[in-house]
Formats: C-alpha cells, sequence, structure tokens
C-alpha cells in the first residue's frame, strides 16, 4: 500500500493518533491511559460486541482468576467491592465494563469491527486498517489481541466426523444440555481444572482425557467480608497495602523456576509438599493417584490452584484416561490401547494459540514482509513489543512478556508506560516513525536464551507452549516482573531507527501528566493512586 485507500464513499478512511486493536485489559488499559492525559484521537476495534477480551469469552462454568482479585486489576482503578478472594469470571468481566464506562472509553471503541488486515504506508509514515466494517488508518498501530484469544484445537483424526456437539471451553456452548449425557474431556489445563467439578455431578459418564498431569496446589479462596469491603471502601490505601503484600509474595514464587536445578528445587520444596499431601489427601485410590502425579518439574507447565479438582475424579461416574486418543468416530472415542467409549458430547480443554500467527500473517511491513515471515525463524521482539521492519507498531503481552508466577496486569501496566513514554518521545522531538533496530533485538533475544537457560522452562524434563519446537522459550519473562518493569520504565530511542524528525505527522505533546506508571509496590500499593470516583466500582 502506497496510498491510503478510499472508503466505499470516495473519501479518504479516518485516521487517528493511535488504534488499538482489542478490547480486553490490554486494550482498555492503553485506551484509559492516553484519554486521562489528553490523547484522545484514539480509536480501539473490537470484533465482538463487548469488552472484556478472555474475561467475555471464556463463561464456562467455575471460569475464575487464579490470581488475587486486588492484584488482578488496574493499579489506577483499586475495587473495594470484590466479592471473594479470587474473583470469578463474571465480577471480572463486569469491572472491564466499569473501567470502560468510569473512564470513557467506550465512545472510541468500534464494536463489531474485526481487525482482518493491517498494512505500513511507507511513504505516508502511518498504518492502514481493514476492518470488517471498513477502513482506517493509524499512525500508531498496538495489537492488545492478547495470548489467549484464539482456542487451539487438537489435531485428532476424526473429530469433525463426530456426530455430536463439540466446543472449546472458550466457545462454551450454554445452550446445549449436559444432565445425563456422556461427555469426553480433552485436555486437564487450567480450564478443564475448574469446569470439570461444575459439570461432573450432572453428567451421567465423564471421561476426561489426559495426556500430562499438572501440578496442583490448594487455592486459599474465601469470601471478602462486609467489614474488609467497608474498609476499603472508607481507606483505599488498606487495599493498595494488601496489594503490595499480595504481590511481593507472589514476586516470591519465581524464585522457584529460575536458577540451577539444584537451588530451583530447594526453593520449591514447600510448593512441592503442599501439592502432594493435596493430592493424597483428596485421592485415596493409589490407581488414580498415580495418574494424577507429575512426573516434571514444578513450574515447567502452569501451575494450578484447585480445591475441587481431584475429589471430582474420584466420582464413580468419572474415569482419567491416559491411553492417548487415536481416532473419534460420530459416537465415540478411540484409544491407542484399542479401549472404544461411547460419547454424546466432546468439550476441548485444549488451550489457546499464543503465537498469534493467524494476525501475523495478515499484518505488513516494509517491503512487504508479514509478521508471519519475520517470526519464521522463531517469535521474538524487543522487550515483548517491538518487531524490526513494523514501524510504530507495538505488541501487548507478546513474545516473552508472559509470567508463571504472577499477574499479568503488572506486565501490562509496564508495557503501557513504555508506549506512553514512546509517543511522547515522537511528540517532542518531532518523530513520525521509529523502527526497534535487529541489532536491538537480537541483543534482546540472547539476553532471553542466557536467562532462560537455566530455569525450569528450558532446562526441565517437560514441554509447555512456553516452549517452541526449537526448545527455544518464547513465551516468558525467565526473571521477576518487578525487573521487567524496570526495562520498560522508559523508551529508549537508541534502541531504534528513527525517521522524518520534525515531520507534520508528529503531534505535539499535550503535557497532561506524566507517562509513567507509578512503580508498583514503592514502598506501598503496587501501582498509583485512584482517581476520584474510582473506589466505587461495583465490580473487579
Amino acid at each position: 500500500m502506497n496510498r491510503p485507500r478510499a472508503e466505499p464513499g470516495g473519501g479518504p478512511a479516518p485516521h487517528h493518533r493511535v488504534a488499538i486493536v482489542g478490547a480486553g485489559f490490554s486494550g482498555l488499559g492503553l485506551a484509559i491511559r492516553l484519554i486521562r492525559r489528553g490523547t484522545t484521537d484514539v480509536v480501539l476495534f473490537e470484533r465482538a460486541e463487548d469488552v472484556g477480551g478472555t474475561w467475555r469469552d471464556n463463561t464456562y462454568p467455575g471460569a475464575a482468576c487464579d490470581v488475587p482479585s486486588a492484584l488482578y486489576s488496574f493499579s489506577f482503578a483499586p475495587n473495594p467491592s470484590w466479592s471473594r478472594s479470587f474473583s470469578p469470571q463474571h465480577e471480572i468481566q463486569e469491572y472491564l465494563r466499569d473501567c470502560a464506562r468510569r473512564f470513557g472509553v467506550l465512545p472510541h471503541i468500534r464494536f463489531g469491527h474485526e481487525v482482518t488486515g493491517a498494512a505500513w504506508n511507507e511513504p505516508a509514515r502511518q498504518w492502514e486498517i481493514e476492518t470488517s466494517r471498513g477502513r482506517f488508518r493509524a499512525s500508531v498501530l498496538v495489537s492488545a489481541r492478547g495470548p489467549l484469544s484464539e482456542p487451539r484445537l487438537p489435531d485428532v483424526p476424526g473429530l469433525d466426523t463426530f456426530d455430536g456437539p463439540v466446543f472449546h471451553s472458550a466457545r462454551w456452548d450454554h445452550t446445549h444440555r449436559l444432565a445425563r449425557q456422556r461427555v469426553a474431556v480433552i485436555g486437564t489445563g487450567a480450564s478443564a481444572v475448574q469446569f470439570v467439578p461444575e459439570i461432573q455431578p450432572d453428567v451421567a459418564k465423564l471421561s476426561v482425557f489426559q495426556r500430562t498431569p499438572p501440578w496442583i496446589l490448594p487455592r486459599r479462596d474465601r469470601r471478602v467480608t462486609r467489614a474488609e469491603r467497608a474498609l476499603f471502601h472508607a481507606v483505599p490505601a488498606a487495599q493498595l497495602l494488601q496489594r503490595a503484600a499480595i504481590y511481593w509474595a507472589r514476586e516470591a514464587f519465581v524464585l522457584g523456576f529460575v536458577g540451577d536445578a539444584r537451588r530451583r528445587h530447594a526453593r520449591s520444596r514447600i510448593a512441592r509438599v503442599a501439592a502432594r499431601k493435596l493430592l493424597e489427601s483428596q485421592v485415596s485410590d493409589p490407581a488414580l493417584r498415580a495418574k494424577l502425579m507429575p512426573h516434571f518439574e514444578l513450574g515447567c507447565k502452569r501451575v494450578l490452584l484447585s480445591n475441587e479438582y481431584y475429589p471430582a475424579l474420584t466420582k464413580e461416574n468419572v474415569e482419567v484416561v491416559t491411553e492417548p486418543i487415536v481416532s473419534v468416530r460420530p459416537h465415540s472415542i478411540v484409544t491407542r490401547d484399542g479401549a472404544e467409549r461411547p460419547v454424546d458430547t466432546i468439550v476441548l480443554g485444549t488451550g489457546f494459540d499464543v503465537t498469534g500467527h493467524g494476525a501475523a500473517a495478515r499484518t505488513v511491513g516494509r517491503n512487504g514482509t508479514t509478521l508471519a515471515d519475520a517470526w519464521a525463524p522463531r517469535l521474538a521482539a524487543y522487550k515483548g513489543m517491538t518487531v524490526p521492519g513494523f514501524p510504530n507498531m507495538f505488541l501487548m503481552v507478546g513474545p516473552n512478556s508472559g509470567l508463571g508466577h504472577s499477574s499479568i496486569v503488572f506486565v501490562i501496566e509496564s508495557q503501557i508506560a513504555y508506549v506512553l513514554s514512546a509517543l511522547d518521545v515522537m511528540a517532542d522531538r518531532g518523530i513520525a516513525a521509529v523502527d526497534v533496530t535487529t541489532a536491538a533485538l537480537r541483543r534482546w533475544t540472547e539476553e532471553i536464551e542466557t536467562r532462560s537457560a537455566e530455569t525450569v522452562w528450558t532446562g526441565g524434563s517437560c514441554s509447555s507452549y512456553y516452549i517452541d519446537g526449537a526448545g527455544h522459550n518464547v513465551a516468558l519473562w525467565p526473571g521477576t516482573s518487578w525487573s521487567y518493569r524496570q526495562r520498560t520504565r522508559k523508551f529508549d530511542l537508541d534502541a531504534y531507527e528513527v525517521h522524518d524528525r520534525r515531520h507534520p505527522m508528529a503531534a505535539a505533546r499535550n503535557g497532561h501528566g506524566t507517562t509513567e506508571v507509578s512503580p508498583a509496590g514503592v514502598p506501598l500499593g503496587v501501582g498509583a493512586a485512584a482517581p476520584a470516583g474510582v473506589g466505587s466500582a461495583p465490580a473487579r
């Protein structure tokens, strides 16, 4: 693309300073910060008809967060009204709706606009964006789709020939009744651990097909008392203190995941003992217990929390199948040992396509190179956010910016600070476009490789979606979330190629406040003070 394409009516496509793809935590958080600082020329494209991202889509029975509520929320929008210490899905969704309303984001969202393609226009120094409802242009493009937006389907022969309902946990069919059905659950990850106990009492037979048993720790969930909620409403600093305590406690978990194997093993001993004790106390059958005991290092795969999963698996109408599936027939599932199990409904708890290659193939940078092309050898982005050849494009929760021990919202706010700082530097210096250098990305990737070498994710004895086919950690930040925040606090212009200083497209700095997110946890709050009225949020 060399010039802005016109709308059907003949006029040029609308132009915005910042275009954001996705209205989940990342997209809303960035939009809120932009609007609060006076940058109102921002648009969000959301393919659905509501905000919320993964918390809008994942409505399966028992859906809830496995990070404490006080930490899994924006630092600038604490919610004193959480009903439980671990929030259920509907409260998180309502929290995000409330944030979108209170901070004035809704008028900026284009609902029902699925982004079908984006291409960098080099002469104009802007992005041209194709959506299902028209074309747009933007000086800066931010992909906030999130890594948990596209369900991953298992590669099982015959799955498409099954005669009954088949649905993924992220696309739960609430119109289909499971009562007295023979149900097969494929996958035993975070979603399955939550919905299996919910559906077990209703079904006639539940066959749980397990490839690898997860490490499961007790879920320290409880109802937040009326007195606690009253305190948080009256004294917001009390909730910030709670948030800080949770943050630093969670930050300590990473010590069991990094360092050499001997030190990791010693540091994670308490967690392993707690997990084994939970399994032994809730599963009395030695054969079933052997099936459910992980044989890889704790933390290599996602550590799960549940008090109900193991008890559900001990019920008479449940079986745990560890033989691999070889085929699906119209009314049954066949495993490698030759056994054929009659099935009425199949529920897929098989996770998500965290690589985002579908959207990457439709994102075109300089010289016609797609993001999928750039990621062909290895998924990588500088600080998890920028890729050479894709000027003025930022990724939220991109490669190597995920966490295995704490709240991803903390990472999101760190990345928001980096994007805002980049916008300010561009405005202050009259820069129309910045493009991270290949040298900067190479140094960053080498650092990730070196730091990952002595972690549970690459030094352990299991494989996971964190690791690509070549054995590289492409998903997680191999360190503390605090260290990641320090690396993203300010935009480092020296890592970028600069184009067209004093270009007329470079907007003037608005001067509304600073660009940095308050450094969490120093010394108290793990976040910034809430603006007036924020403390009255009805839900997280």
